[in-house]
């Protein structure tokens, strides 16, 4: 930046300028106003101490093992990759309900025995809430118009989900867990 200190004329077009943007502009005028007061610039207060990164987290392999293990139980219990990776185009909504009916029966009996949920929101889905500032982002998402800052109001279109305790079984091999369903040889 430059320290010289402009030359008359330049401050004249620079006095007209800030006068009418004084009375423009209230924000401008209130830091004019601070400024006259003797509010240090902020390139003249001194800089914030350099706050360290935290160190980037590593993937644990904890964690893929626990969503493969998840899997093999949804497909022990529910056959659900089997559901999934069937083409259901050559059969009918009756067929296709019937077996929805044991995956959907399977995977419930898989979270009940395995993790403990719980509603992220107790009101009722359509009623109207009010998320004030500061609400958990995480446990919240926005949807519609979303503009401006907290607090919102809003329709509950649907409760969410939270896990409050996880029991999956201690694997002794966790290279097996890879395995979601083993290959079935008749003899």
């Amino acid at each position: 930046m430059n320290s010289t200190p402009p030359s008359f004329l330049s401050r004249v077009a620079l006095a007209v300028s800030s006068f009418f943007a004084i009375l423009g502009d209230a924000r401008f005028a209130a830091n004019v106003a601070r400024l006259r007061g003797g509010e240090a610039f902020a390139a003249d207060r001194p800089a914030p101490a350099p706050v360290a990164a935290p160190a980037p987290v590593a993937p644990s392999v904890a964690a893929e093992t626990s969503a493969l293990q998840l899997l093999g139980l949804l497909q022990r219990e529910a056959r659900f990759v089997d559901f999934v990776q069937e083409d259901t185009t050559g059969y009918s909504d009756a067929d296709i309900g019937a077996a929805t009916r044991v995956v959907h029966a399977g995977c419930r009996k898989v979270l009940a025995e395995h993790f403990t949920l719980e509603p992220v929101r107790s009101e009722a889905e359509g009623s109207r809430v009010t998320l004030a500032a500061g609400f958990d982002a995480a446990a919240v998402r926005l949807t519609g118009n979303v503009v401006g800052q907290a607090p919102f109001t809003g329709t509950l279109g649907h409760r969410g989900w939270r896990v409050s305790a996880t029991r999956l079984p201690q694997l002794t091999d966790a290279k097996a867990a890879s395995v979601i369903a083993q290959a079935e040889v008749e003899l």
